[in-house]
């Protein structure tokens, strides 16, 4: 059944007239009989009793009224469609799904107060993930949009880098380096180093130095949170790697200090990704331009 065959019924009755009706939806009088012929045919009942037609108004059958009140619902609900889909238009509505590791979502958080005041009504998620599942959970169509501080290198997925971040080397201000501008690789064989038990690029890459250098790495701690490790090296119970944008906030308060590893230069980039060749969706875009406007 067409939703247009219940719009024209349900103009003739609105209008009590077939000739009206027809002018209306700019279309001819025989037009509009032989649609409503059709929808009685594929109803299999009469919907205006001919027999009873009043000079002033059209008489209908019981199945008439029946199926007038469903083209009237359908009505309502195409309407509503037609707002909703003006709504995410104006992007004054709408859903967003981000997936992101632990410290990406930090980074995300100045970029999601900005679109908040854009776009108040858009409900935004943000879904922690392994950064190494996040390009199967966008292909997948799981999520919109991936943060992740690794290059996929796949050819199904647009990553752009939207920040340099790095990997930095946290001390306790209590401990015998805090004083210190830098040191060497070599300083660091007989620290105890709180690590993070979640396998990443950046951490293979930390133990692939150390073993270059042949220093030892004694990773006797490990922590599922960079917020837990973040404690532990407060308290003077070790040392770490840590991205800088986790930890800044307390370098500036003086309660971690940040020392320079001669031999170890490690950026960590901030890449956005998103599958090739997907239409967004309105509140995707529009967080990309967000994104991108922050970044130029």
């Amino acid at each position: 059944m067409e939703l247009y065959a219940l719009q024209v019924f349900a103009t003739v009755v609105a209008e009590q007239s077939f000739s009206r009706a027809a002018e209306k939806l700019l279309r001819t009088q025989p037009a509009i009989s032989l649609t409503l012929q059709r929808l009685e045919t594929e109803i299999g009942e009469k919907l205006i009793d001919r027999s009873f037609r009043t000079a002033k108004e059209l008489v209908l059958t019981d199945a008439g009224r029946t199926v007038l009140e469903f083209a009237r619902r359908f009505d309502n609900l195409r309407q509503q469609m037609d707002n909703a889909l003006a709504e995410l238009r104006d992007n004054s509505a709408g859903r967003l799904a981000i997936g992101a590791n632990e410290s990406s979502t930090l980074y995300l958080l100045s970029h999601i107060e900005k679109y908040r005041q854009l776009y108040p009504k858009i409900k935004v998620q943000v879904r922690r993930a392994q950064s190494s599942k996040l390009p199967a959970e966008l292909l997948d169509g799981n999520l919109e949009l991936g943060v992740v501080s690794y290059d996929p290198a796949d050819e199904r997925l647009v990553s752009t880098v939207i920040y340099q971040d790095a990997l930095a080397f946290v001390v306790s201000p209590r401990h015998r380096f805090a004083q210190r501008k830098s040191l060497s690789i070599a300083d660091l064989g007989m620290e105890t180093f709180i690590a993070h038990n979640v396998v990443s690029p950046h951490r293979e890459s930390i133990v692939r130095e150390f073993r270059r250098h042949k220093v030892p790495l004694n990773m006797d701690v490990e922590m599922p949170t960079l917020e837990s490790i973040r404690k532990l090296v407060q308290a003077n119970e070790g040392v770490a790697f840590l991205p800088r944008m986790v930890v800044q906030q307390e370098l500036d308060r003086k309660l971690l200090c940040e020392v320079k590893v001669k031999e170890l230069h490690l950026v960590r980039p901030i890449r956005l990704l998103y599958p090739r060749g997907r239409a967004l969706s309105h509140a995707a875009q529009a967080f990309l331009d967000v994104i991108h406007t922050k970044t130029t």
